[in-house]
């Protein structure tokens, strides 16, 4: 008889790898909803090694966590914590799942809208913020220009990832800039401050 072929999806579909630092090569597993798009693992690589002076350390914030993949390598590669935020309860769960999974006692999960978590609060200044969010949403310049009001260290950077590159402002300084044929993804300084404490552009 005639055999069907298999149509059982690979070992790792619908996975994401930590790259470096304590929990490298573990996998964690992207949550069945729609608006979840990890970063590529090229693209978190770049992302990482542009970091990797800045990480040690470092008080980190990922508004649109999602799988969680940033907030957790940061952990990883030795951030001090990092406060993870989602609107969606599916993705919450999941990441607090995560957490136990890997024993991240240092990363704080908030189930919150990312721009009225921003608006809402009075600016705590991250050394590190991450900022993936839905691409349909378009909601990149908008959350730059609430972190602008003081949530980012005078040392610090933000990590912006978009299907576009934000357009230039007095507000922010571009460091590094990459692109793929889906995503531009960028690094940002506040405008004028020294943003390059480790010898790191």
């Amino acid at each position: 008889m005639k055999r069907q072929p298999s149509h059982k999806p690979p070992p790792d579909a619908g996975k994401v790898r930590i790259i470096g630092g304590q929990w490298r090569g573990r996998r964690l597993t992207v949550p069945p909803i729609a608006a979840v798009r990890p970063s590529a693992d090229r693209v978190r690589e770049t992302l990482f090694n542009w970091l990797s002076a800045r990480l040690p350390g470092a008080r980190c914030l990922d508004l649109f966590a999602g799988t969680g993949v940033l907030g957790f390598e940061a952990l990883s590669r030795g951030a001090r914590n990092v406060t993870l935020l989602d609107n969606d309860l599916g993705v919450i769960q999941h990441l607090t799942a995560t957490r136990q999974l890997l024993t991240a006692d240092h990363a704080e999960i908030l189930r919150y809208d990312a721009l009225t978590w921003l608006r809402q609060h009075e600016p705590v200044a991250y050394d590190v913020v991450f900022v993936d969010p839905p691409f349909a949403a378009d909601l990149g310049e908008q959350i730059l220009a609430e972190l602008s009001r003081g949530w980012v260290t005078a040392t610090g950077v933000v990590y912006l990832e978009a299907p576009v590159a934000p357009s230039p402002s007095p507000q922010w300084t571009c460091l590094r800039q990459g692109h793929t044929r889906q995503v531009v993804y960028t690094l940002l300084a506040p405008a004028g401050a020294s943003a390059n404490p480790n010898g790191e552009p």
